[in-house]
Order: structure tokens, then C-alpha cells, then sequence
């Protein structure tokens, strides 16, 4: 199962359906508390999480499922990423660290 932890309802569930198209299984939570408290982070095959949320933060969670040693391959999505956070998430083991779409164009100068 690939476990989508985002509190933005859109991306989570664009992701989610993007994933259960192509035949994957997944689900989606809205805070990495509520992917904690489910029990399946030891079953989840990936996870794809926000860097940026209330509460507990993608950073937070990648730490906290560390130091369970849980070892699920992460891939960080986020709008408000930067090159330190980048650098620490994959230091840490994160696969991946994806900047959104919309940020890219925000920060590309003018054409």
C-alpha cells in the first residue's frame, strides 16, 4: 500500500487516484498523526508526504518513523520546499524531494 499523508484535501486525493489508476493500492490520511495512530506505517511499501502541515511536519515524520526503524521509502511533494530541507530529507533517506508544479512556475523568471 503507498500511503499519501497530505493536508491539502486536493493534492491527497489527486494523488491517491493518480495511484489506484494504475493499480496500486493506496490511501490517503490528512496529518502523519493520523498515518501514525493507523498502524500501518510497517505495511505501507511508500509514502508519499507534504513537507509543510499542522501538527507533526513530512520532516517530523520522516524522524519519528527513523527512529522506529521503519525504513519505508519516502517521497517528499511540497510547495514549500528549499534546498536545506531538501538536503536533510534525503540525508535521512527520503528517495526523493519533488518541488510542486505551481512553485516551479512561481519561482521560473517571466518569459
Amino acid at each position: 500500500m503507498v500511503a499519501i499523508v497530505d493536508d491539502d484535501d486536493s493534492m491527497r486525493t489527486a494523488v491517491q487516484d493518480l495511484l489506484e489508476a494504475v493499480g496500486l493500492a493506496a490511501q490517503g490520511f490528512s496529518s502523519a498523526e493520523e498515518f501514525l495512530n493507523s498502524g500501518k506505517q510497517h505495511g505501507t511499501a511508500c509514502l508519499i508526504a507534504d513537507i509543510r502541515m499542522p501538527g507533526m511536519s513530512g520532516l517530523e515524520l520522516q524522524a519519528h518513523l527513523n527512529a522506529e526503524r521503519c525504513r519505508v521509502p519516502i517521497i517528499f511533494i511540497t510547495a514549500h520546499g528549499d534546498e536545506k530541507m531538501r538536503l536533510q530529507a534525503r540525508r535521512e533517506g527520503a528517495v526523493e524531494f519533488l518541488i510542486s508544479v505551481e512553485t516551479v512556475r512561481q519561482r521560473s523568471p517571466a518569459r
